[in-house]
């Protein structure tokens, strides 16, 4: 099977010579049973490397089962992974096979591979080195053969460095890489995606497609694209379904994708969870005194055309000099009440534009899965 045929098959746009590579990597890897690291930022599409190796391998008759590790609460990861006993805890009243005794004979595919908690990672390496594990609340281990493909936007060999991730199991995992390059770095594959997202939402949404000005097509390709494929997509549906007009104009689409993405400050992975909500609420902050900034502008603008307008023979009336601001000032107290409630606001609105996805929300707003799970309890919207 050629590179173009395995395109064709999984919905692989572009022609970029990186992507190109990993893609003959893949084909290359896949009849073999060594594990996978798949590398590579948010939204690059990472989980399509996996299922190429899957269908094309000698297991491509057997179950496939991917597993969000990130979106997992640490409580339950351990009965998740590899199942449980009855009786093993309150609510266990019947035992359960776990995902890798579901995925006995196949493959399984760990995303967020880098979010494991420490204990486990034991467990993993076991089955890696072994072939078997223990279901919580046995005594007794389980054989298993399941090739196991992995993929992660953290930098693992940092991790390692900050105790986070242990060295032994990232070797087991990283028998072959696949580097899966951002989406800034396959510039003239931008249109030809965008291209391919405008027509399947116009299929979808039974509408004519969207097309670019010349300045717009220039401005999404040279955009950085911190979401990447992800990104790229829900804007095209967003435009799809809002815009009136088809041909999308560069003022238009500078509306849906700034030329500077606030959150994009905060999508670098080596931040703790801690340190990202610290610069997300940082940087809401400084919208609001940005906000009020532009209200003192605007008071200024009126001053100065009340002194365009006057003349020698009429007195100027200046405005008040106080600025006015839409909001109330806010006692010290106060700022941390409102600012929580300018980040609930933020999770909300992420939300409603990913249709409830979660993964999708914690993309955009440039915070881990993980992160965005302990908010929305936080915050009591997780009901």
């Amino acid at each position: 099977m050629d590179i173009q045929t395995i395109k064709a098959r999984f919905g692989i746009i572009g022609n970029d010579p990186t992507l190109n590579k990993i893609l003959q990597v893949a084909m290359q890897v896949a009849v073999t049973d060594m594990n996978v690291l798949v590398t590579g930022e948010s939204g690059v599409g990472k989980e399509v490397f996996s299922k190429i190796i899957h269908q094309t391998s000698p297991r491509k008759h057997n179950k496939y089962i991917a597993v969000n590790c990130g979106a997992i609460p640490e409580g339950t990861i351990e009965s998740e992974l590899f199942g449980h006993v009855k009786g093993s805890f309150t609510n266990a009243d019947r035992d359960r096979k776990g995902y890798f005794a579901e995925a006995d004979q196949g493959t399984i595919f760990l995303d967020e591979v880098g979010e494991l908690p420490l204990s486990m990672q034991a467990k993993l390496l076991r089955v890696l080195e072994q072939g078997e594990f223990i279901p919580v609340g046995s005594s007794r281990s389980m054989k298993v053969d399941v090739r196991v493909i992995s993929a992660t936007n953290v930098n693992l060999l940092d991790a390692i460095r900050k105790g986070r991730f242990r060295e032994d199991l990232y070797y087991r995992l990283n028998q072959i890489n696949l580097c899966v390059p951002p989406l800034r770095e396959r510039k003239d594959d931008i249109f030809l995606l965008f291209r391919r997202f405008a027509l399947d939402h116009a299929e979808k949404y039974r509408m004519p497609s969207l097309s670019l000005s010349p300045q717009a097509k220039q401005y999404l390709i040279n955009y950085t694209w911190q979401g990447n494929i992800r990104q790229l997509k829900n804007i095209t549906e967003q435009m799809s379904i809002i815009e009136t007009k088809r041909e999308i104009d560069l003022p238009t689409l500078q509306s849906y994708i700034p030329l500077v993405d606030s959150y994009s400050l905060i999508v670098n992975d080596n931040f703790s969870d801690e340190q990202q909500d610290e610069i997300l609420l940082t940087i809401i902050e400084n919208k609001r005194q940005i906000n009020k900034l532009a209200s003192e502008v605007a008071q200024l603008k009126e001053i100065v055309k009340g002194l365009i307008a006057s003349t020698n023979t009429t007195p100027l009336l200046l405005p008040k000099p106080e600025v006015q601001y839409n909001e109330p000032v806010e006692d010290p107290a106060d700022m941390e009440l409102n600012l929580a409630k300018m980040e609930r606001q933020a999770i909300v609105k992420a939300l409603q534009i990913a249709e409830g996805n979660r993964k999708e929300a914690a993309v955009k707003l440039g915070i881990s899965e993980r992160t965005l799970y302990r908010k929305l309890s936080d915050y009591q919207l997780d009901k």
